[in-house]
């Protein structure tokens, strides 16, 4: 850890390079102290170890504002005013010296419209924006909107501040020269000539200390900017999103992070510059490794897999032969303890068999074949009698009922083999093409299946327009990145008495965390950057998958409460767990984090009327 923060201090102290020849050490050195970091000490600061976290984030404020490391062109007017007529304290007392650079860069923003009175941050520090209208009547949200305000381009706009500020990667330029674009980061430009400064007078923001004034100022920009996509007005899309990533850089924890993925996703759809999809060997195994990292973080899949299983196991009750077709089998997670809790029923378990559904692979590997293998092995070792077969198929609409349909009897006394047909987040994407869906619920009837269990997120992100899609996805992703920081990094491993590590876990967040940071960060860049047949992740609420799955001839099965006692016991093994919450609804199952429903399982059979 303290290696972490001599780097940090070595790149800002490189980055005020530029200006260190005419600092003053006008503070006389501090006494020694018995509690200096000595790595630190041995380079020349002087830094006590409890004000370590102090100084680190105040580096990284530093570095954030300085363009994160990057040497500025010679006729930057941004880092100029630090060399001149500047008294800055002696260096080698970092903290203090990091706290007075800050405060030369903490220049106030030109002021943005003002927010309503109304606009409050909460504990957990998300902005009360209240929920799009869109299937929200029971449900509690943590944000509410601000009333987005039109970007004024006239002429008579007061021209910018003649300095410039650059967050981020990205190539220099000049102080004349016109806003350049940049996904890696952000760039403020100089004040143009006086012959442009009226074709150029958005003023944008620099640095802004207060950070809730500034989280009202980002909520502002990101609802400002996906009114403007939605009105074509670009380039007042581009002005405000060039405004979020300075906006979001005082922020800390879950907010600045969802901050930033929008803020890429509302750049990529602004510059027009569409995420490619996974083509390649790299893609689909870092989409897999993503995947994983999100089940081991936080209790979503656990929640979903052990609803979906329960459900199963009773449908198969007293069956000697069953078959599960799963629509997406990726590593074969959800299995392992469905096969554990039938080995264990009494009277012996079942014969099982296992279809599992997957995509392509870009490299012609049988991903496929290697999940069987390792389900295979397992059920060996617990006494199942396991069959496995897998069948590739780019989308759910190129199934047929015959690649469904049960294995005929041995004989004329064999029981017959029993379906269920599982489902967990895939249903959405079929919307993305007229009529797949439709295709596939006929075929999953004409297989006649005892159970179909379905699990999707609970949010409406197909509906409506882009600027209800944004607000609502908004709402969706800040409760969940909301429940990946309070969770920690998955099931808890530290004992109540441990409070000084529990404070370290929380203060550096686990690979499991960060990687599913990413994985929720892809579906937020699909829902806001792409749209037609590219934008797959078109979830909708479990209102609405009613009305589908009933249109299509299938009724509800209640979970019953064992699941739901279950499910609430499987919650406490988490950091953070007393946030999940587990809710029943009209026979479904959902989990969310505290008043927020995040998502649903649900099971479903034939209705009496549709069966053949």
């Amino acid at each position: 850890m303290e290696r972490e923060y001599q780097d940090a201090g070595g790149s800002s102290a490189a980055a005020a390079g530029m200006s260190k020849d005419k600092m003053m050490l006008s503070a006389p050195p501090p006494q020694e102290d018995e509690d200096v970091d000595e790595l630190l000490a041995a380079l020349g600061y002087k830094v006590r170890s409890s004000d370590m976290a102090d100084v680190a984030h105040k580096l990284e404020q530093l570095e954030m504002a300085m363009g994160m490391g990057a040497v500025p062109a010679p006729d930057d007017g941004f880092t100029t005013h630090l060399a001149t007529e500047t008294v800055h304290y002696n260096p080698t007392d970092l903290s203090s010296w990091v706290e007075s650079m800050l405060s030369e860069l903490n220049a106030p923003p030109p002021p943005l419209p003002p927010a309503p009175a109304s606009s409050t941050v909460t504990a957990d520090g998300f902005f009360d924006i209240p929920p799009p209208s869109i299937d929200s009547s029971s449900t509690s949200y943590a944000l509410r909107p601000i009333p987005s305000p039109p970007v004024d381009l006239s002429a008579d706009s007061v021209p910018r501040d003649p300095k410039r500020m650059r967050t981020g990667g990205g190539s220099t330029s000049s102080s004349s020269s016109s806003s350049s674009s940049s996904l890696g980061g952000c760039v403020v430009e100089a004040a143009p000539p006086a012959a442009e400064a009226n074709a150029n007078a958005i003023a944008l923001p620099v640095v802004v200390a207060d950070t809730q004034e500034a989280g009202i100022r980002l909520v502002h920009a990101l609802l400002a900017c996906a009114e403007a996509v939605q009105q074509e007005n670009f380039p007042a899309a581009e002005a405000l999103v060039k405004q979020i990533p300075l906006l979001a850089a005082s922020q800390g924890g879950a907010m600045r992070k969802v901050a930033a993925y929008f803020g890429e996703a509302l750049a990529r759809r602004v510059f027009r510059f569409r995420p490619q999809p996974d083509s390649s060997h790299l893609d689909a195994a870092f989409a897999d490794l993503l995947h994983a990292h999100f089940y081991e973080s936080c209790p979503y899949l656990k929640f979903a897999h052990f609803t979906a299983n329960q459900a199963i196991l009773e449908a198969f009750a007293g069956c000697r032969r069953v078959h599960v077709v799963d629509f997406g089998i990726k590593q074969g997670m959800q299995w392992p303890a469905l096969l554990q809790a039938l080995a264990l029923r009494p009277g012996g378990p079942p014969s099982f068999r296992l279809t599992g559904v997957g995509p392509p692979q870009p490299d012609e590997t049988d991903a496929l074949q290697q999940v069987g293998w390792k389900l295979a092995q397992f059920a060996h070792t617990i006494g199942v009698d396991f069959q496995y077969r897998g069948l590739v198929a780019a989308t759910l609409a190129d199934l047929e009922p015959f690649m469904l349909q049960p294995e005929a009897e041995d004989g004329p006394n064999e029981e017959p083999e029993v379906i269920a047909v599982n489902s967990v987040f895939e249903m959405h994407r079929l919307l993305a093409q007229p009529g797949a869906l439709e295709k596939v619920l006929g075929t999953v009837r004409a297989v006649r299946p005892r159970i179909v269990t379905v699990v999707e997120q609970e949010a409406n992100h197909n509906t409506g327009s882009f600027l209800d899609r944004f607000t609502e996805s908004l709402h969706y992703y800040s409760t969940m990145f909301d429940s990946l920081e309070g969770a920690g990094s998955g099931p808890s491993e530290i004992s109540s008495g441990s409070s000084a590590a529990a404070a370290a876990a929380n203060a550096a967040p686990g690979t499991d965390q960060v990687m599913s940071e990413v994985y929720l960060g892809r579906q937020i860049c699909n829902v806001v950057a792409c749209e037609g047949a590219e934008r797959t992740e078109r979830h909708e609420t479990l209102g609405q998958w009613r009305g589908r799955l009933g249109h299509a001839g299938f009724e509800t099965v209640h979970l019953g409460s064992n699941a739901y006692k279950q499910a609430s016991t499987l919650l406490a093994l988490f950091a953070g767990g007393d946030g999940y919450k587990v809710d029943e609804k009209e026979g479904c199952l959902t989990l969310g984090w505290h008043t927020r429903p995040l998502i649903a399982t649900s099971a479903w059979r034939m209705a009496a009327a549709a069966a053949p």
